[in-house]
């Protein structure tokens, strides 16, 4: 099934091309479309149940997080290959909000600044293959997580 690169009729704001899917974030609903393009991407690809999940876990709290700090942001969603030819899925979230002032930190189970449980970074980066973050204070975050079809 071919994608076209104009936006979808059913999320206007949606853009699907080719292997990518780019999804803002500026609301639960945008999350729960994000979920969902992450589910069937992985379907696609010939991921089993529980990796599914995994994907869409680790999708939900990065969008979850763009949110709640940010405000609004984005996520893409793409199918990657290894050097091997080994097929994957690539979630890039990125945002402008205020940045993380200590990724390190951040990065730790238990701490956050929002008195929520902080199980979001780590969380994400625990159910992944890779995990990469970056951000500076005042100028926003991105995040790359991968997960490749075992």
């Amino acid at each position: 099934m071919a994608a076209s690169a104009r936006p979808r009729a059913d999320k206007p704001d949606t853009e699907v091309a080719g292997d990518t899917v780019r999804i803002p974030i500026a609301s639960e609903a945008d999350i729960l479309t994000a979920r969902r393009r992450a589910r069937e991407m992985a379907a696609r690809l010939g991921f089993w149940s529980v990796e599914k999940n995994f994907i869409v876990m680790a999708v939900s709290e990065i969008a979850l997080n763009i949110l709640q700090y940010a405000g609004r942001g984005e996520i893409i969603l793409s199918i990657t290959r290894r050097g091997d030819g080994t097929p994957g899925i690539e979630v890039v979230a990125r945002d402008q909000g205020p940045g993380i002032a200590d990724v390190g930190l951040a990065l730790q189970e238990g701490y956050s600044s929002s008195g929520r449980t902080g199980l979001g970074l780590p969380g994400a980066r625990r159910l992944m293959d890779e995990f990469e973050i970056h951000s500076e204070p005042g100028r926003g975050t991105t995040v790359i997580m991968k997960k490749w079809l075992h």
